[in-house]
């Protein structure tokens, strides 16, 4: 009879865990373009948001467009029962030793923060640029109207807010606009400094950098394809954990690019139309985004971004040469493909929010054996386990065994040498911390 019962629990038990949640297709279908490309015209009709712009106007300006952010998350907090904290965050930035800051001034993000009802100090936060800018980064009164960089991030966070205001989570969820992007990053890296003075327990940030253009300067139009970037460790790792990657592997398994990972699989489960680009790099090349202050203080950040650039419509004055028209201007943003990369970062931060924290001490052993073995510490919430394994060159996680609620497994068969390991956290409905790569070993 006890042989009966068990059975039939875990058969139960599998195919629970093996299924997808209604509950982010929901979100996916709820996510709206006209909605975005209205907050776009609004963002654009401020005419410039160049950080170092006018702060005194209602109608242009820095000043003017956080101030209407900051009504828009107050005026969807009202709508979901003041269920966002919403808040100005500011630095202050001299001109001394900045070549890209005119003069002295308030760099001011706009946050909006929906608290998790178990982890509330958990945080996974999305991000969008409330400024612009001309040709010249340091004229801050030609109109610079930004539409696509990056009024279509800020847009999508906002409409985000929306969607998943509708919902609660257990985990925490930041929904912010952050200003001095151009002239040195200098919202990001104010806010990551608050955070860590504020001891968050950051799970991640998606950073969202022009998500809204389909047509590349090399004429590909590719309404699919995102971009994904990602740095492969932590920018502040230990010289022991530099000195332990030589040896048991782990240069691209840092938390980013397990961020990466994650969102990459949660877009094939749920957007299978979609066509998630791992790029194993920073950022673009040379260039940088408002996730790198995270990632500089040891956060995981990834920025998600359109595939195809169009180099002529970024921090271009609008005008026409030569038969070329030059400037960032709303016409050029596609709202449809807007609309699905906010939905990409909407279902992403759904997942995590829901899901129990990442297992904490994850241990490898196998060492000249015909097995891998793992341990690790039990979180909160996880009702179980799942670790993945891939081939050493492949970028993606591509196997997986879920192995119930232990803290202490052997893989029989496989082979340490030939694979990368990592463990995950399953919560009751299925959701997935992202996978933990080993950070010790044991024989």
């Amino acid at each position: 009879m006890k042989r009966l019962i068990i059975l039939p629990l875990l058969f139960f038990a599998y195919i629970s865990l093996g299924q997808t949640s209604q509950k982010i297709y929901d979100i996916i279908d709820s996510v709206s373009a006209k909605r975005i490309e209205k907050d776009t015209q609004t963002l654009v009709d401020f005419g410039t948001r160049n950080t170092f712009s006018d702060t005194i106007s209602d109608t242009r300006g820095i000043g003017a467009a956080r101030r209407w952010i900051k009504s828009e998350f107050e005026s969807i907090s009202k709508n979901c029962n003041n269920c966002l904290d919403v808040f100005y965050q500011k630095d202050f930035v001299t001109k001394e030793g900045n070549n890209r800051v005119p003069h002295d001034a308030w760099v001011v993000n706009v946050v909006a923060i929906q608290k998790g009802t178990k982890y509330p100090n958990r945080y996974i936060i999305m991000s969008g640029d409330i400024d612009s800018r001309a040709s010249d980064t340091m004229d801050f009164t030609t109109d610079a109207p930004g539409a696509n960089d990056n009024a279509s991030g800020m847009a999508g966070t906002i409409e985000a807010a929306r969607v998943l205001s509708n919902y609660q989570f257990e985990s925490s969820i930041v929904y912010v606009g952050l200003s001095g992007e151009e002239q040195g990053l200098f919202g990001g890296s104010g806010l990551a400094k608050y955070a860590k003075e504020n001891n968050w327990d950051i799970i991640g940030i998606l950073n969202n950098d022009m998500i809204g253009n389909i047509k590349g300067v090399d004429g590909v139009i590719d309404n699919r394809t995102f971009r994904i970037f990602s740095e492969p460790v932590p920018a502040n790792e230990t010289e022991r954990e530099r000195q332990l990657r030589r040896f048991y592997g782990g240069e691209v398994d840092g938390i980013s690019r397990q961020l990466a990972r994650y969102v990459h699989k949660t877009v094939k489960t749920y957007m299978p139309e979609m066509n998630p680009m791992m790029v194993y790099r920073l950022d673009r090349f040379g260039r940088g985004g408002h996730h790198r202050p995270f990632n500089d203080l040891g956060f995981a950040g990834i920025r998600i971004m359109e595939a195809h650039e169009n180099y002529n419509q970024q921090h271009q004055d609008i005008r026409e040469e030569n038969g070329i028209k030059y400037g960032d201007v709303i016409e050029h943003v596609n709202f449809e493909y807007a609309k699905k990369l906010t939905a990409v970062n909407a279902i992403n931060m759904a997942s995590l929010a829901s899901a129990p924290p990442a297992p904490k001490n994850v241990a490898i052993g196998g060492i000249v054996e015909p097995s891998a073995k793992f341990k690790w510490d039990k979180v909160e919430g996880a009702v179980g386990y799942k670790i993945y394994w891939r081939d050493t060159t492949s970028p993606t996680w591509d196997y997986s065994r879920y192995v119930g609620d232990v803290s202490v497994f052997t893989l029989e068969g496989i082979v340490i040498d030939n694979f990368f390991f990592g463990i995950a956290a399953v919560g009751k409905d299925g959701f997935e911390s992202p996978v933990v790569f080993p950070n010790k070993v044991f024989r």
